[in-house]
């Protein structure tokens, strides 16, 4: 069986068997879903702050991993609360904001759940504010449910960016960094948290949400289409 197949396999049976338990058996929707679709994106709803940012973003990777992979990909973004089982069959997750991230408990455990067991949850500051709220919080819950030593900077090197593109010098600025917003900084690295050798979040303070969230007319304008990274960090998800 091949890496994507070895990771279709495990969230399916994994999420059949968590969702399974907690909401009995699965409505016809999700099971055929996950039978008819490699990759279906899910945008992550929390309680506390403001997780419906950068309504276009997911309509525009979803039409590059239709462009540029083979994968069968479910044209509709997928909103789910972070506190429904069912996001624990999600073969890749998003969560973005710039207010406050508090996970209330049902949030935290399938956090937690689907990151221990092999999940893959892509937060996007859209402040990219290192000092801002949304930052502060959502480290601070980091810290809280994996340690305080588990975020680390991502290597240039590291293999997500050379899992479909090669991005050699690590991820790209974006336009929201280079026009002097947030912080006025330009964050060189992304950083994550790994469970058993994967990286099971990626968590981002450029703001690739708000780069990536645009009428998809006005990519013919792009000198190099700059959802090409989206697509590194999709195939990663589903291989790694």
């Amino acid at each position: 069986m091949s890496s994507v197949a070895d990771r279709r396999h495990f969230l399916r049976v994994f999420g059949a068997a968590a969702a399974g338990a907690l909401l009995g058996p699965l409505p016809f929707a999700t099971r055929a879903q996950a039978t008819n679709y490699d990759f279906w994106f899910t945008r992550l709803r929390y309680e506390s702050g403001d997780w419906d940012v950068d309504e276009r973003m997911p309509a525009n990777v979803l039409t590059s991993l239709i462009d540029y992979t083979s994968l069968r990909i479910d044209p509709k973004e997928h909103v789910l609360d972070l506190a429904d089982p069912k996001m624990l069959i999600a073969p890749f997750c998003y969560l973005a904001g710039h207010k406050l991230v508090e996970f209330n408990p049902a949030e935290r455990r399938n956090f937690e759940q689907y990151v221990r067991n092999g999940g893959f949850v892509f937060v996007d500051d859209c402040n990219h504010d290192i000092d801002g709220l949304f930052a502060r919080s959502f480290e601070a819950q980091m810290a809280s449910i994996f340690g305080k030593t588990a975020m680390k900077k991502l290597p240039n090197n590291h293999a997500l960016y050379r899992s479909f593109f090669m991005f050699k010098d690590g991820p790209p600025a974006t336009t929201f960094e280079l026009n002097g917003w947030g912080d006025d900084l330009v964050h060189d690295y992304l950083k994550g948290i790994e469970v058993n050798g994967r990286l099971g979040v990626l968590y981002s303070n450029k703001d690739y949400g708000c780069e990536w969230d645009y009428d998809w007319r006005n990519r013919r304008f792009l000198a190099e289409d700059n959802t090409k990274l989206a697509v590194n960090i999709v195939i990663y998800a589903l291989t790694a």
